[in-house]
């Protein structure tokens, strides 16, 4: 990994130092269909990454941060210069799993030509290992164009957030024959135009398994099926930081509740003034 996306440990509270080791590779990744399971989470911060980072295979920063990070109300409204600040500060915290990008809602549809533009910027800025894209069939020409340009590439179909305008909601998708057909057709062309891997959304589980049948890249699951080749959760959504998820998130902990509990603690001790003790003051040298 280049120095430039090094941490300065010197300076930096992210201690104790992580141990560097070697990278997992998209090949390597690529190479896991029909093998031991995928893990993945989202992150968006360098701490955060440093926690993950020894336990999954994949760091997805994705577009979820403008809903957990910002506060926004749908992924839309993100900005490919906010995806390439957080995906900098992953790269920065992290040194085994690979780490993905989200391509946001408008730096890729255009064009192939434009969306390898948004691409080649995520990459170069972040040091990142490659894009994910949502759609189907209608942006194969996209990633084949990116593909054979060396930019590594993750499909996304089923529920796909950036769309939700259009779908009308985040209702699990392939409930209609038609539409089960449609979205193992759109695995399939994403899969056959270069995607070392596939996200797939938000579907009734018979259709993540056919579409992990159906496609030779791995898919992971997200509110989809335990036959998917990987998993992957937004990590604050599986840490309990907040009240309302999906029903397809398993809480793993129960952080927003410990974090309430400290921080009435903490406001506790201000009040009471025994907070800063002796412990926490520079005292004078007798």
């Amino acid at each position: 990994m280049s120095a430039q996306y090094m941490l300065d440990t010197a300076t930096s509270r992210a201690t104790p130092t992580p141990a560097p080791m070697k990278r997992l590779t998209v090949p390597q990744i690529a190479a896991r269909k029909g093998g031991e399971p995928i893990v993945m989470l989202t992150a968006y911060t360098a701490r955060m990454a440093q926690l993950l980072d020894p336990h999954c295979d994949l760091l997805l920063v994705g577009d979820s941060l403008g809903q957990v990070i910002y506060g926004l109300d749908t992924t839309v409204r993100v900005t490919l210069d906010m995806m390439i600040a957080h995906g900098a500060a992953v790269v920065r915290g992290s040194y085994h799993s690979v780490v993905i990008v989200d391509l946001p809602f408008g730096s890729y549809e255009e064009s192939p030509e434009a969306a390898f533009r948004s691409a080649a910027r995520v990459m170069a800025e972040t040091g990142a290992a490659g894009v994910k894209l949502e759609g189907g069939a209608a942006m194969a020409p996209t990633i084949a164009f990116l593909s054979q340009r060396g930019v590594p590439v993750i499909g996304h179909v089923g529920l796909t957030p950036q769309a939700v305008n259009v779908l009308g909601g985040y209702g699990a998708r392939g409930r209609g024959a038609a539409e089960f057909d449609k979205i193992v057709g759109d695995a399939s062309a994403i899969c056959a135009a270069g995607a070392f891997a596939i996200v797939v959304e938000g579907v009734v589980e018979p259709l993540a398994r056919a579409v992990t049948a159906a496609v030779a890249c791995p898919t992971i699951g997200i509110g989809a099926s335990p036959a998917c080749d990987g998993q992957v959760l937004v990590v604050d959504d599986m840490l309990g930081m907040f009240e309302r998820v999906p029903r397809f998130v398993r809480r793993f902990d129960d952080l927003a509740v410990r974090i309430d509990a400290a921080a009435i603690a903490y406001a506790a001790a201000v009040r009471d003034r025994s907070f800063p003790g002796d412990a926490e003051l520079y005292l004078a040298i007798p």
